[in-house]
């Protein structure tokens, strides 16, 4: 990666080995971005896509900024070069496969409850007042209870015991 970089003319002004298989947090990247926002670098070099992005929405919305702020951006192994105009047409190409990727997941998901809700399942947080409705009605017109006496007595919420009254008006 020096190589490269001196073959470029560019200067390296800093180094980053970030050990840590699978981190969520990774602290040197967010150095380096943040050093990338202040405008102290103008190109990042990479070994590997997948070194820089764990997953491809993360690797596309960090190369989308880059791009925006003008910063190149190049993985030796993939020959991935932002610096140039097919670099910059090969990120595009990878920002429409990860919103084909997102599109797809989220029919799936629709699709996984849509099978579930026809075959009987209740999906969602469980209607708490809807099993004690005669309680609620009785105790807020017979008893003459406030809404938060009223749920306070039943175990739900006073919201919960507000909606239901509005409601049922």
């Amino acid at each position: 990666m020096r190589e490269y970089a001196l073959r470029r003319g560019w200067k390296i002004v800093a180094e980053v080995r970030e050990i840590g298989s699978g981190a969520v947090q990774r602290p040197r990247r967010e150095g380096l971005l943040a050093a990338v926002r202040r405008r102290e670098l103008d190109a990042i070099i990479v070994w590997r896509l997948d070194r820089w992005g764990r997953s491809l929405a993360d690797l596309i919305l960090t190369l989308k900024e880059l791009t925006e702020l003008g910063i190149g951006f190049v993985s030796l192994t993939e020959a991935f070069d932002m610096t140039t105009p097919t670099g910059r047409a090969l990120a595009g190409m990878l920002a429409v496969f990860a919103e084909f990727e997102r599109e797809i997941l989220s029919e799936r998901v629709k699709a996984g409850i849509a099978q579930a809700r026809s075959k009987g399942k209740t999906l969602g947080r469980p209607a708490s007042v809807a099993n004690k409705a005669a309680a609620v009605r009785s105790l807020y017109r017979n008893d003459k209870l406030t809404k938060s006496e009223i749920a306070r007595n039943l175990g739900i919420s006073r919201t919960s015991v507000r909606r239901f009254l509005q409601m049922s008006r």
